[in-house]
């Protein structure tokens, strides 16, 4: 949050669209800012009164181009199953944004942040399938059964700096680190 506050120096009046967030993640900004959040669930309970919340999909926004001055995403592209979607959701974040934040946790950094444990990504996903609900700090805290173990590995392909590329052509890479590693990537685009 604190870089794209540093980057885009958001003012009350722009407007943002968070494809996949939550009102909750923007509490800490110390900003009152004018946020749409699209997110697949149902509408919360509570909503400040800046925000507007859409249910939807970030392959298909239903907003016209342009129609934000800045579409920002924090970890949900590597939640879209597959590549098509994935190039779906940039097609559609472009179009709709003069300016573009997408974050994604790295594929090759040690640690999946997921699932808090080093190395089991790079598993094939028969053998994750088997060790996620005994072997991970996120399967031995969660508990997950089985059908939602299956659902999480089915539903989450981390991407790498050059899928990165290729998904924002055009846009800036920058690279998150941690003790020297590439921890996540986001794609920039600056507003026109």
């Amino acid at each position: 949050m604190k870089a794209f506050l540093g980057l885009f120096n958001p003012a009350p009046e722009m407007s943002i669209l968070d494809v996949g967030g939550t009102c909750a993640f923007w509490a800490d900004s110390g900003r009152t800012l004018r946020v749409t959040v699209l997110n697949i669930s149902p509408r919360p309970e509570y909503l400040p009164p800046n925000f507007t919340y859409v249910q939807g999909s970030a392959t298909s926004l239903p907003f016209s181009d342009r129609s934000f001055d800045v579409v920002f995403s924090n970890s949900t592209i590597e939640h879209l199953s597959d590549r098509a979607s994935q190039e779906s959701f940039a097609r559609e974040a472009l179009r709709v944004g003069r300016g573009v934040w997408v974050q994604t946790p790295a594929r090759w950094f040690p640690i999946e942040p997921h699932l808090l444990t080093p190395f089991i990504h790079y598993l094939p996903k028969r053998a994750q399938r088997r060790l996620l609900r005994n072997f991970t700090v996120w399967g031995l805290i969660a508990r997950p059964d089985q059908s939602y173990v299956d659902h999480f590995l089915d539903e989450t392909v981390l991407l790498t700096a050059r899928d990165m590329r290729a998904l924002f052509p055009g846009c800036k890479l920058r690279r998150e680190r941690v003790l020297g590693l590439t921890k996540s990537l986001i794609v920039v685009c600056s507003p026109h």
